[in-house]
């Protein structure tokens, strides 16, 4: 272990958590060091629930879908029994994956030697291995995730022992209810990218509405004003989410050239929803930035302690893939988006190089920024704990 695995640095974290006008950055080997983040990963990643995608990527029985979160790659099934499954693809028997990509299948079938799984992950076929001896088909299956679906986001959970997720979003399950993530549309077309910089670097940017009148300055973001932003006072302590708003200039505000929506309005959504964006995370890998007409989603797959795989989709009002030109006004939207997007990616792509100088600092923040007070202690939270584990487990106090 580095130096930083020490008590005086743990200590220092709670200045991060208090109140905004106080607070000040973490530490920036929280962001560049790969021992801090192997910490990361046995006291957030392998315990904490992570959203892996949507209900509707997975419809049919038999519809799957994989992907690699922390190193671990694992597939979401939708079984014959109608039962949502989440599970190792790493066949157990000489470690290849047994599924790749999506599509639909009746089994997982190892490419490599042609050993064979059902879509509950149980080993149903094994070629000439009736010479092994003690060797049990039925003794042997993919392992398996909990799983656990949240407004249409499916989350898993390598820990078994996890206490379930909704309970502890309850604040941010109300202040999304009017629009209806359960019933919208959207699609499996997904833009999947992997980038050179920490997970909490864009976990961060996703609800920081500080920068949106600075790095965003222009027509298109002008409709939302950094002094607009609020935050909320009765977030629960032990809350699994966060959010803020913004105000906007005028209703039904959205990212395109007409500065209003083109999709259809979310139809539940009331006058005061109307006027104002709406910026939730669900860490330590869903952000939701939410318009009128359109929600975008991000989901992190944290991969080491330098790299990141995202993937980004939509979301938009029950019924809306079927009114007339919905593709037209969607790629309008889709493309002023992308444009602010890249001049995110360019500062996430740049922070990294300042974090790692000798000239970092623990920056203090704007009262803009308190969505990043809301994620740091989140996160100091577990931090907190995982210390404390850490010591008793190699015996030092």
């Amino acid at each position: 272990m580095t130096t930083i695995f020490n008590n005086a640095f743990f200590e220092s974290l709670e200045t991060s958590i208090l109140p905004v006008d106080e607070a000040e950055m973490l530490p920036p080997a929280c962001y560049t060091s790969a021992e801090f983040f192997e910490f990361e990963k046995e006291h957030i990643f392998q315990r904490e629930w992570l959203c892996v995608g949507r209900k509707e990527w997975v419809e049919k029985p038999g519809d799957y879908f994989t992907g690699v979160h922390m190193g671990e790659p694992y597939v979401v099934v939708h079984g014959r029994d109608g039962v949502i499954r989440a599970m190792s693809t790493v066949c157990q028997h000489r470690a290849m994956l047994v599924a790749e990509g999506h599509g639909n299948t009746r089994t997982f079938l190892c490419p490599y030697h042609h050993w064979a799984y059902s879509l509950d992950g149980q080993l149903i076929g094994a070629p000439a291995m009736e010479r092994a001896c003690n060797f049990e088909k039925s003794a042997i299956k993919l392992p398996n995730f909990k799983v656990e679906i949240w407004l249409g986001f499916i989350f898993i959970n390598l820990d078994q022992k996890a206490a379930p997720l909704a309970p502890r979003l309850q604040k941010v399950t109300e202040v999304l209810e009017n629009y209806d993530l359960e019933n919208v549309d959207t699609s499996m077309e997904i833009e999947e990218q992997t980038f050179p910089w920490n997970w909490k670097v864009m976990f961060e940017n996703n609800n920081d509405g500080y920068h949106a009148n600075r790095l965003h300055a222009g027509p298109v973001h002008d409709i939302a004003p950094s002094d607009l932003s609020s935050f909320p006072d009765d977030l629960p302590e032990d809350t699994a989410g966060y959010y803020r708003y913004n105000a906007t200039i005028h209703p039904d505000a959205s990212f395109n050239p007409t500065l209003k929506a083109l999709l259809p309005i979310f139809p539940k959504l009331t006058d005061e929803d109307r006027g104002r964006l709406l910026f939730a995370n669900i860490p330590p890998s869903l952000s939701l930035i939410i318009r009128a007409d359109l929600i975008a989603f991000i989901i992190l797959h944290a991969n080491t302690h330098d790299t990141i795989t995202t993937k980004r989709g939509w979301l938009a009002a029950p019924g809306a893939k079927q009114m007339p030109l919905f593709e037209e006004k969607l790629g309008i939207n889709l493309t002023a988006s992308a444009e602010i997007a890249a001049q995110d990616l360019h500062v996430d792509g740049l922070i990294p190089y300042g974090l790692r100088s000798r000239f970092a600092v623990r920056g203090r923040y704007s009262w803009q920024e308190k969505a990043q007070r809301e994620f740091n202690y989140w996160l100091v939270q577990r931090y907190r704990s995982g210390w404390a584990e850490h010591k008793q487990a190699n015996g030092f106090a």
